[in-house]
């Protein structure tokens, strides 16, 4: 329901005003022009979900990663539904992120630009700071010193910081009559100056076109100008991404059974093979140390054709297991092999066992396993299938650790602790100042540990269906 709401942008009204009385497309329309096909997989479509700026996304723009002429590429689209495209600070945390991503992952830049710039009343988070809004106009520079390609195309109205994203860009496309550039828009040189100046005259596309040169290519229309964006990318010179040469083989148990398997509870440990039965190709596993600290599971499988190490939490994380955790890891990094990491905190043990000097013992295991996560030179992917709390997120590869990809299941929790840890208080009635104070704390920790809590604010780059894990 969520994810439905989010493909509407910032509401009925919003879509008609932009769509009939400004003639444009909707963002979703304009990406379905430009892919090779309908996989597109989204980033973090709940960022800015119920906060401070209403019920509706305030990201204020679309990130995601989906192929032109079979090269994959990562898209960052105003959504001008949303408040006119302008930037709040989560909608400049989603840009950094996917240009995070595209600099990792070395794939091609394409900016759909339709944006107002940065929300002036919060200038203060989203102007002075190093991951402010500028951070968006070096890693362009940046980019292009590594060899990355970035284009975009001006398919509205781009003022101030909207305006240096396609003009940094290595090619850009203007859209006649509705693209315009400028850093301060007709009404402003009114203010400053009593002239009176139309959009088109003062930043348009013919203006930039023809006389100042800030974009390489007129388009006039829409299409035209995807059809011409399509064309630069079959001109860079990228290899596009060799199709398999035979479909892979489907798990011998249906992904969809991976719905009634996401634990709902965390006072009970799920069998991780079931998970990963699954999971990989025609349900084969190859697994590493398979009697030795079997609260973690280890080994080698297949995903949609692609070789994977495999990292799945099936228990407390001890002693052996985190032995083996790092011992796995450092294989990996050997061969070359990406890492799939399946995170599930176990419950904490009850009573002295939790001080016992198995417990103590684990700490040095866990920080090598840390170690050797966080020098591993391969790609990571991180899915929290259950619980993530306190150390389990760094061994396992959470967000500090800097996964390539982080995912969640709906029914994740991510958080320092588990609120269910804390000591229990007597039902509502006659509580003293230190019960109220915990039973409050116990309140916060459990809404601040929810998967759309964490992803609202891109703590992860989205939440994803269980049945859909093995796609994405």
């Amino acid at each position: 329901e969520l994810l439905e709401r989010v493909k509407e942008g910032g509401g009925e009204n919003a879509v008609l005003r932009h769509t009939q009385r400004n003639k444009k497309l909707f963002v979703r329309e304009r990406l379905r022009l430009l892919l090779d096909d309908a996989d597109f997989l989204e980033l973090s479509p709940l960022a800015g979900l119920h906060m401070p700026y209403g019920n509706v996304p305030a990201a204020g723009c679309l990130t995601g990663i989906g192929r032109i002429c079979g090269i994959w590429c990562v898209f960052i689209a105003s959504d001008a539904t949303v408040k006119g495209g302008t930037l709040y600070p989560i909608g400049v945390k989603k840009q950094l992120r996917a240009q995070e991503i595209a600099m990792e992952n070395r794939l091609l830049s394409v900016h759909l630009v339709d944006s107002g710039g940065a929300f002036l009343p919060l200038q203060s988070e989203l102007f002075p700071d190093k991951l402010h809004g500028g951070r968006v106009f070096y890693n362009e520079a940046i980019m292009s010193a590594m060899g990355i390609p970035q284009v975009a195309v001006v398919c509205g109205s781009c003022v101030a910081g909207g305006a240096y994203v396609p003009t940094m860009a290595e090619e850009s496309v203007i859209i006649d009559k509705i693209g315009t550039l400028f850093l301060a828009g007709p009404p402003l040189v009114k203010a400053a100056t009593g002239e009176d100046v139309s959009p088109e005259e003062l930043g348009g596309a013919r203006l930039h076109s023809q006389v100042s040169g800030c974009s390489d290519h007129f388009a006039p229309s829409e299409k035209e100008a995807y059809e011409c964006i399509r064309n630069v990318v079959s001109t860079l010179n990228c290899e596009p991404v060799p199709e398999q040469d035979r479909e892979p083989d489907s798990p011998l148990y249906s992904p969809e059974e991976l719905l009634g398997l996401a634990p709902l509870a965390y006072r009970y440990t799920l069998p991780v093979k079931l998970i990963l039965s699954r999971l990989v190709d025609g349900s084969r596993f190859q697994e590493f140390k398979a009697a030795y600290g079997t609260t973690l599971v280890t080994g080698f499988g297949h995903v949609e054709g692609h070789l994977v190490g495999i990292v799945a939490s099936n228990g407390e994380l001890a002693h052996d297991a985190a032995l083996k955790g790092s011992h796995f890891v450092q294989l990996c990094g050997q061969r070359g092999v990406p890492i799939l990491f399946l995170q599930n905190t176990a419950p904490q043990p009850e009573g002295p066992a939790s001080i016992s000097q198995a417990h103590s013992n684990r700490l040095k295991a866990q920080a090598s396993m840390m170690a050797a996560v966080a020098c591993a030179a391969v790609p990571k992917i991180t899915i929290v299938i259950g619980g993530c709390f306190g150390s389990d997120s760094y061994v396992m590869c959470g967000r500090s650790f800097s996964p390539n990809f982080l995912f969640l299941w709906p029914n994740a929790r991510v958080a320092l602790v588990d609120s269910q840890n804390l000591p229990t208080v007597p039902p509502a009635g006659d509580w003293t100042g230190e019960e109220l104070e915990l039973e409050q704390l116990k309140a916060k920790l459990e809404e601040e540990s929810s998967a759309f809590y964490s992803s609202a604010r891109l703590w992860d780059d989205g939440i994803i269906l269980p049945q859909d894990t093995r796609k994405v």
